[in-house]
């Protein structure tokens, strides 16, 4: 199972159902778990008897007619895809760990992610933009205190995550611990099981979690980057020390929830760093995944900054102009821990070598792409997935950048690297999301409240192999099927 997370505004964060209907005539599937985070809004005026008003029909666009086209093409150019009307807005999407595999599918909770080369054409491009998907559904609501910004799961114990709101804290969930609050709007706010404090303004959006260890990154208005250690709360408690619990097991849980009944409010944890070297809002941090101790972060005065928590709580590395705006987004490759992406309101995308990198002065990236959102692709090296306001989501390999043969591959006016368009957002793309056990599945999001009713869209896709895999394997492939194919062609 995996579970999948979306957050966005409304107070409450809620999963989808385990049993997915296999209707549509899909042979196998794989269950994902939703969490979904929300804050509140008052709707109410919108929805009568649980029905959604039909909103008045207008003239299409030129930006329709291009949603038209691509939602024709969608057998030719997906292996699947589900669309799914959210209830609420949603500003982050995350996916989780698996928890059971079988012959035909992997079983994930609360979504049915199709195998590859299963679904029929048309059991993937009939659906209704204004519909919740059969394959998303909710199984668990917590009722958030404040919006969500972003949502981030520990990769060790997926049960375990991470929310920014609009405050200076960090708010730990234990989602399978914490109770189910239904659709009651006037239920009371959830409590969270820890909360991590250090801020001295708001942190709204850079969050990350460590892969090796328990540990939280966070950045804020205050310009700081600051660093927790979840396991310090049962440390504290236990007045030992015991850095040999696991997160989220039962005597870690215990210990959370003995302080929660000895004390009203949710426990808190103080940071074990607090690291300066913004001179504004730090917008995004992420953490080596070589290393729990190296990190990097990005903020609104347009600086690249990588960290060593063992040299001390200044800078290892500070590149000054790494882009001409501010830089909204990080990822370091889960590959190569030399590579570094950013994405930034100048909307370019930049890829940067950091033994190439020297602090001060302007950064020298190897290539720079288009958007201002990026994170790098888990099933190879040199691709990632960018998204931003033209509501696209671009999928790049870099590494046919000024190759020989791409001028075979793209059109013309097609930017270097680029070798797929997600098209299927009618507004801009809050966030995405690559699964990790799922190769070359992803799940997006967009904020187009105002072209159907509801709170956005959530999408579910994976494009056709045959766009992904080296081009004399493909070739090889389609030889065998060249009978049929020109027989389908003739009939057309």
């Amino acid at each position: 199972m995996i579970r999948f997370i979306t957050a966005g505004t409304r107070r409450r964060c809620s999963t989808p159902p385990l049993n997915w209907p296999l209707g549509l005539g899909v042979r196998t599937a794989d269950r994902i778990r939703f969490a979904v985070a929300r804050e509140r809004l008052e709707l109410r005026g919108m929805v009568v008897k649980g029905r959604r008003k039909k909103s008045a029909p207008r003239p299409l666009t030129e930006e329709d007619e291009g949603y038209l086209k691509w939602k024709v093409r969608i057998p030719l150019i997906y292996d699947w895809f589900t669309n799914d009307n959210l209830s609420w807005p949603s500003l982050s999407c995350r996916w989780g760990q698996q928890l059971e595999e079988k012959a035909y599918k992997n079983i994930q909770p609360n979504c049915e992610v199709v195998k590859p080369r299963t679904a029929a054409a048309e059991h993937i491009s009939v659906f209704d933009e204004e519909s919740q998907s059969p394959y998303v559904k909710k199984i668990k609501t917590i009722i958030h205190p404040g919006e969500v910004n972003r949502i981030r799961e520990l990769p060790q114990n997926s049960n375990i995550v991470a929310t920014h709101t609009d405050s200076p804290e960090v708010l730990i969930w234990d989602v399978d611990a914490q109770p189910d609050c239904g659709d009651d709007l006037g239920a009371a706010e959830s409590h969270p099981n820890l909360i991590l404090t250090g801020h001295q303004s708001n942190a709204e959006y850079a969050l990350a979690m460590c892969n090796y260890e328990a540990l939280v990154l966070s950045g804020g208005r205050d310009n700081l980057v600051v660093l927790w250690c979840i396991r310090d709360h049962v440390s504290s408690l236990a007045n030992t020390t015991s850095l040999g619990v696991p997160v989220g097991s039962p005597s870690c849980m215990q210990s959370m929830n003995a302080s929660e009944d000895k004390i009203s409010d949710s426990p808190t944890v103080a940071p074990r760093s607090v690291f300066h070297g913004h001179k504004d809002t730090v917008e995004d941090v992420q953490f080596c995944h070589f290393s729990p101790q190296e990190f990097c972060s990005v903020g609104d005065d347009s600086c690249l900054i990588l960290w060593d928590a063992r040299a001390g709580r200044s800078p290892a590395l500070k590149v000054e102009k790494a882009h001409d705006g501010d830089i909204n987004c990080v990822d370091w490759s889960p590959h190569d821990e030399n590579f570094i992406l950013t994405g930034s309101a100048d909307s370019s995308v930049k890829m940067f070598d950091r033994r190439n990198l020297t602090s001060g002065g302007a950064g020298s990236s190897l290539h720079t792409f288009r958007h201002h959102k990026a994170a790098w692709s888990p099933d190879k090296s040199s691709v990632f997935g960018s998204a931003g306001e033209d509501n696209l989501i671009n999928i790049w390999d870099y590494e046919k950048v000024g190759a020989s043969y791409e001028h075979f591959m793209r059109t013309p006016t097609a930017p270097p690297g680029l070798f797929f368009q997600h098209a299927g957002h009618r507004d801009k793309v809050v966030d995405f999301h690559w699964n990790a056990t799922e190769p070359w599945t992803i799940a997006s999001v967009s904020d187009d409240c105002a072209r159907v009713n509801g709170g956005g869209t959530l999408q579910v896709w994976r494009m056709s192999d045959l766009i992904h895999r080296h081009e004399d394997e493909v070739l090889a492939e389609l030889e065998m099927f060249q009978d049929q194919i020109f027989c389908c062609s003739h009939k057309n």
